[in-house]
C-alpha cells in the first residue's frame, strides 16, 4: 500500500548549532537590559550614547527576533479522525479556493527553478544549487508549491545543509497555511516512514483530511482504494464506488489529469464479456471523452488507454471507441511517449491534430515535434515592461519593473518581519510629524525574523520612534489584468503579435477557428484553475464553447467565463 510521493510541483534557514543558541541566550540578558533601557528612557540614554551606538544595539537585539517561541504541538502529531472507507458522501472542495494567493515574483522564481529541473537536462548536469536557491526564495514568500518542492529537494539531498527534519518543518509550515497538498504529503511521509514512524493508519487519516479540504491528488488516491465491488482491508481496497466517483469527478474538475483514467473506467461500466454488460453507447462515448480530456491534462495512462482502444487490442465488441482507428492510435502513442518523458507537459489543443471521432483526422507530416507543438498551450509574447518608480530604486526598496505592489492587509507591530517579503511602515497612531516621515518610506524587502528599520523622531533625532505598525505587500504583475497564461518555459508555445485577437462570451458558437483561452475575473475564486494554458481548447468556427459544469465537472456557470482567441493560425501540420 505504499503511496508514491508524486506531488513535486515540482525549511527554515539554518539556525546554527546548539552552541550558537546557548551563546545567544547567555548574552541576551545584558543586551535586553541595554535595549530595554533605551526603550524606557530613550532621552536619558541618548544623552550618553551616540546615535550610531544606539542603532548598533538595536540591530544586535535582532537576536531576540530569532529566539524560539514557547513549544506547541507539532502539526505532524495532530489528532485526526480515522479514515472511513464507507463514508456515506463526499463534498467537493476546490484546492485553489482554499490556498493563499501566490506572490507574483515568487511565482517567477518557482517557474524558473522548474525549468532548470526539466528532463531535457540529465540530473548530473542540472544546476541544483541555483534550483534550490530559487525554490527557497519562492518558499520564503510562502509560495506553497515551492515549499513542497523545497521539501522534496531536501529529501533528495540537493542541499547538504538541510535534510529530513527540515523537509518535515516545511511541510508543517504549509499545513499551518491550510494547504491541502501539505496534508497529503504528510500522509505520504507516514506511509513511507520519512522522518516519522511508519504508520498506515495515520497516513490514511492525513490523506482523508487532504481530500476533504481539496487535494485532487489525495482524492484520486483514495478513490482508487474505494472503487472496488467488495471490501478487502488486507488487500487495501473497499467498496464505495459512489463516493469514489465523486472524488474522481472533483479531482478531474480541478484539472488533475490522472483522475481521468479511473473515472473513465467507472463511467464505462463493465465490458460486455466480463459480467453484467451495463455499458451503453452513451457511457462508452463519455468514457472516451474523459480519457481524451485526461490526455490534454497530462495523463500518460489515458493516452496509453486510447492508444490501445483505437488500436483494437480488445475484441471489436469490447472497445470503447466507435471503431478501430490505427492512425489515431499512432498519434496517441506519440503523445504518450511525450508525457512519459516529461509528465509536466499539457496538450490542451490536442484537437488541432487529434480530434475525437466523428471529426476527421487532419493531415499531418508525420513529424513528432510538429504534432506535440500543435497540441501545446500558447501565450502571447508580452511587450517589455516600462520602468517604474520602484524599479529605479536601489537596495531593499528595489522592485523589478515587471511587478507592482499589492495590498495584503497583513499588519504587525513587532520589531521584526514575521515572514519574508516587502514591508512598509504606516503612521497609525503616530503624531503627524512622524506620520509624514513614515509615509515617505516605500515598501522594503526583509527576510523572515529580520529587524525592521529604526526611525527617529524628526523633532529630536536622538529619540527612536516607538510602536511603528508595518504592512506587508505582495507583488503582482504590472499587466495583471492581461489575458496572459503563464507556464514553465518550454511547456508553452509563444505566439507573435498582440493577443487576444477577439473575445466572446460563453454560450455562443465559436466565431473563428483557433486556440481559445477561457478567462475569469482576477477576483474570481476559481481563477487559479481557469486562467491557465491547460484550459485552452482548439475550436473550429461554429463549434460550441466547452461548458464548465458539464465538460469540466466544475461548479462554474458559463456566464462567468469569457473566451479569448489567442491564435488563429495554429501550427502548419503539413
Amino acid at each position: 500500500m505504499e503511496k508514491i510521493d508524486a506531488l513535486k510541483f515540482g525549511s527554515e534557514k539554518g539556525r546554527g548549532g546548539n552552541g550558537w543558541i546557548f551563546a545567544a541566550t547567555r548574552g541576551q540578558t545584558q543586551l535586553n537590559d541595554a535595549v530595554g533601557l533605551a526603550m524606557r528612557r530613550p532621552r536619558r540614554l541618548c544623552d550618553h550614547l551616540p546615535r550610531a551606538v544606539l542603532a548598533a544595539l538595536l540591530c544586535l537585539s535582532s537576536i531576540a527576533c530569532k529566539m524560539p517561541n514557547k513549544p506547541t504541538p507539532l502539526p505532524r502529531n495532530q489528532s485526526l479522525p480515522l479514515f472511513d472507507p464507507h463514508m456515506p458522501t463526499f463534498a467537493c472542495e476546490v484546492e485553489s479556493t482554499i490556498v493563499p494567493a501566490i506572490d507574483a515574483q515568487a511565482e517567477e522564481w518557482f517557474l524558473e527553478a522548474r525549468a532548470l529541473e526539466g528532463p531535457e537536462t540529465i540530473a548530473e548536469d542540472r544546476d541544483y544549487k541555483k534550483i534550490v536557491q530559487l525554490t527557497r526564495q519562492a518558499a520564503e514568500r510562502k509560495h506553497w508549491k515551492a515549499m513542497l518542492n523545497l521539501a522534496s529537494l531536501y529529501l533528495e539531498k540537493r542541499d547538504p545543509l538541510h535534510g529530513v527534519e527540515d523537509a518535515l518543518k516545511l511541510v508543517e509550515n504549509a499545513m499551518q497555511l491550510g494547504i491541502p497538498a501539505a496534508y497529503d504529503r504528510m500522509g505520504t511521509y507516514y506511509m513511507n516512514g520519512t522522518g516519522v514512524g511508519g504508520d498506515a493508519t495515520r497516513a490514511f487519516a492525513f490523506w482523508q483530511k487532504a481530500a476533504q479540504i481539496g487535494s485532487p491528488h489525495a482524492m484520486t488516491f483514495l478513490a482508487n482504494k474505494m472503487d472496488a465491488t467488495y471490501d478487502s482491508p488486507s488487500g487495501g481496497f473497499w467498496a464505495n464506488i459512489p463516493v469514489a466517483i465523486k472524488m474522481l469527478e472533483c479531482a478531474f474538475g480541478q484539472g488533475y489529469g490522472p483522475a481521468a483514467e479511473r473515472l473513465s473506467s467507472l463511467i464505462a461500466g463493465n465490458r460486455p464479456p466480463s459480467g453484467r454488460g451495463d455499458r451503453t453507447a452513451e457511457t462508452s462515448a463519455r468514457a472516451v471523452k474523459v480519457l481524451h480530456e485526461g490526455v490534454k491534462l497530462g495523463c500518460e495512462e489515458c493516452a496509453n488507454s486510447l492508444r490501445s482502444e483505437f488500436n483494437g487490442e480488445f475484441n471489436i465488441a469490447d472497445i470503447l471507441p466507435p471503431h478501430i482507428d490505427k492512425a489515431r492510435s499512432a498519434r496517441y502513442s506519440i503523445i504518450q511517449d511525450g508525457l512519459g518523458f516529461n509528465p509536466d507537459r499539457r496538450f490542451p489543443n490536442l484537437d488541432q491534430v487529434l480530434p475525437l471521432p466523428p471529426a476527421p483526422l487532419p493531415d499531418w507530416n508525420g513529424d513528432r515535434d510538429t504534432l506535440m507543438n500543435a497540441a501545446m498551450g500558447v501565450k502571447p509574447k508580452p511587450p517589455p515592461p516600462k520602468p517604474s518608480a520602484a524599479s529605479l530604486r536601489t537596495g531593499r526598496h528595489f522592485l523589478d519593473a515587471a511587478f507592482l505592489f499589492r495590498h495584503t492587509g497583513e499588519m504587525t507591530s513587532g520589531a521584526c518581519a514575521p515572514r519574508a517579503g516587502y514591508w512598509q511602515p504606516t503612521g497609525h497612531q503616530q503624531p503627524e510629524r512622524i506620520r509624514e516621515q513614515l509615509v515617505k518610506t516605500p515598501p522594503g524587502l526583509y527576510v523572515a525574523d529580520e529587524r525592521f528599520e529604526q526611525f527617529f523622531d524628526p523633532s529630536d533625532e536622538r529619540q527612536p520612534v516607538i510602536g511603528v505598525v508595518w504592512e506587508r505587500w505582495d507583488t503582482q504583475r504590472h499587466n495583471d489584468e492581461a489575458v496572459e497564461p503563464r507556464a514553465v518555459s518550454g511547456l508553452i508555445r509563444e505566439v507573435q503579435g498582440a493577443a487576444p485577437l477577439m473575445a466572446c462570451p460563453a454560450g455562443r458558437a465559436c466565431p473563428a477557428s483557433g486556440v481559445w483561452q477561457p478567462w475569469v475575473h482576477n477576483s474570481h475564486p476559481l481563477r487559479a484553475i481557469v486562467n491557465q494554458h491547460w484550459r485552452q481548447v482548439w475550436l473550429t468556427k461554429g463549434q460550441p464553447f466547452p461548458r464548465p459544469e458539464q465538460e469540466w465537472l466544475l461548479a462554474l456557470p458559463e456566464r462567468e467565463v469569457t473566451w479569448h482567441l489567442m491564435d488563429d493560425v495554429g501550427v502548419n501540420l503539413v
